[in-house]
């Protein structure tokens, strides 16, 4: 990773298209308002997906005035390299699929990482343990880091995620045997299908439903109040359905970004 006056220097020369910021300020503010219609009063976290997106869109939308605190990434390379880029400000989540074997380099590198939410084995929540714990002796941390246990609510077998019924297990294992780590809630992705349904009027998601029962379940196991654990349901197609069936925080990402390019593509950082 980038070291911290690199890392300014960048951020200090790196070139924020107006034209594009004032595109992506409105649809932010449009999804923000829509989180805000759903959740009824509700706090509710909205978390910009930005991958495989330039940097320079995220500090776009993390600058003032429009302030966008919480960023969310599906690679983990691609995380570390845009947190050693951008202000340390920003608090960042890992919601895609995470290897084993970049759980550590990616807790103990990136400081301003907030949540990983795609906790699925106890391998994983060790590894993360270890990272944190390293950083942790190197600098004050005023958190621990927070994860999700991601639920496979579907059952379908291309997607990640520990069984509803085997998920008391992992969280506990996450809150007894990992210290630096706070258990905060339970993830899913959900089935496309189920989605899709869900955005229909009064459309009601199976997998929303049983994620929140799977909480519910887990809160009794560890003696715990269900309002400890948060539900994390919800992205551009559904995120409306997923708040009213009582998601805590969406995942937004083509909303607010436009379509994304392949990733061979990709690039980090724009032109200065």
């Amino acid at each position: 990773m980038a070291e911290k006056g690199a890392a300014q220097n960048d951020e200090q020369e790196m070139r924020v298209d107006p034209k594009r910021a004032s595109q992506l300020a409105e649809s932010l503010g449009n999804v923000f308002q829509r989180v805000q219609k759903a959740s009824d009063g509700r706090k509710v976290r909205l978390i910009a997906v930005s991958k495989l997106k330039p940097a320079n869109d995220v500090l776009a939308l993390h600058q003032e005035p429009h302030s966008q605190l919480n960023f969310g990434e599906n690679y983990a390379q691609e995380l570390m390299e845009k947190a050693g880029l951008l202000p340390k400000t920003i608090q960042w989540h890992m919601i895609g699929a995470l290897q084993t074997n970049k759980c550590k380099p990616l807790a103990e590198q990136v400081s301003n990482l907030y949540c990983v939410s795609s906790v699925d084995t106890a391998k994983k929540a060790d590894a993360l343990e270890k990272g944190r714990a390293a950083l942790a002796e190197k600098q004050e941390l005023p958190n621990k880091l927070r994860v999700l246990v991601q639920v496979n609510t579907s059952g379908e077998e291309e997607k990640s995620g520990v069984e509803p019924d085997k998920t008391a297990e992992l969280c506990r294992h996450v809150k007894e045997k990992c210290p630096h780590l706070q258990l905060a809630g339970l993830m899913t992705i959900g089935a496309i299908a189920r989605s899709q349904a869900a955005s229909t009027e009064d459309g009601v998601n199976e997998d929303f439903v049983a994620l929140r029962e799977t909480r519910d379940r887990v809160a009794k196991e560890l003696g715990i109040a269900a309002k400890e654990l948060e539900l994390s349901m919800g992205m551009s197609s559904d995120f409306e359905a997923a708040i009213a069936q009582g998601s805590d925080e969406v995942r937004v990402g083509t909303t607010i970004f436009g379509e994304r390019p392949a990733k061979k593509d990709a690039q980090i950082q724009t032109e200065k």
